[in-house]
């Protein structure tokens, strides 16, 4: 038996990357994943790689038509959401007194608008006992220069996950937020050069990228009932980097 037989899981920005990683995860543990991305080469290169149970929706999970038409498939579809991953988002480097106006809202545009609506306009559908979380970044509690605008989009999650817990307690819908650190992926190749790449490995403990296969298998902890007792925890995964 897998740890999701039976459930139905939905991922945004699920078409690369930790997302994708956990989208293949869940399928062989049996659920069926429905995952969204605005790109729809990446959704259907993600299909083909996962090879069944899943099932791709275009879309922005910042723009409220795209998430209808994201939940209005899966009603149409499954009838009932089990597991939420909110896990769309995007980081580009900012340093302070540079910050411009389109930056701000890009990034919180998707990061926190993006997220909250992702929630939200899933309600209808989660079951009572369902797990709902959300991709944190470690960045949101380091000190990363640079990088202050994207750890504040981040950060709300952390606010969130405590406050919505409490609201959702009668339905007993668990809320988390999966931290991760650095992950070689290959949105962070677009975004970081060798020296840079080279300074944030220097601050793993291991002194070597995550893995999204390794990011894959807590999300899916917090998927499972393995996690059953796991409410409003952030569980960062970042290799200790922000631990020393």
């Amino acid at each position: 038996m897998g740890k999701l037989d039976g459930k139905v899981a939905v991922i945004t920005g699920g078409s690369t990357g930790m997302a994708l990683a956990g989208a293949r995860l869940f399928v062989e543990e049996g659920a069926h994943v429905f995952i969204q991305a605005r790109r729809q080469e990446a959704l259907d290169d993600a299909v083909r790689l996962i090879g069944h149970n899943v099932t791709a929706v275009q879309g922005d999970a910042a723009e409220l038509d795209d998430l209808d038409r994201l939940y209005d498939t899966v009603k149409r579809e499954k009838g009932s959401i089990d597991v939420l991953w909110a896990s769309a988002g995007m980081g580009e480097p900012a340093a302070l007194g540079e910050i411009t106006e389109d930056q701000f809202h890009r990034a919180f545009w998707l990061n926190a608008r993006g997220t909250l609506f992702t929630v939200q306009k899933a309600l209808p559908l989660i079951n009572d006992n369902g797990s709902i979380f959300m991709t944190g970044s470690n960045a949101s509690l380091g000190a990363f220069p640079g990088w202050s605008l994207y750890a504040g989009s981040k950060a709300v999650q952390q606010a969130w996950a405590r406050v919505w817990l409490n609201e959702l307690r009668d339905r007993r819908i668990r809320v988390n937020v999966l931290t991760p650190g650095q992950v070689a992926t290959a949105k962070q190749e677009e975004l970081f050069d060798e020296a840079t790449r080279a300074a944030f490995e220097s601050l793993i403990p291991r002194r070597k990228m995550g893995r999204p296969e390794e990011i894959a298998t807590v999300a899916l902890f917090l998927a499972s009932d393995d996690s059953s007792y796991v409410n409003g925890l952030e569980l960062v995964t970042d290799g200790g980097t922000t631990a020393i």
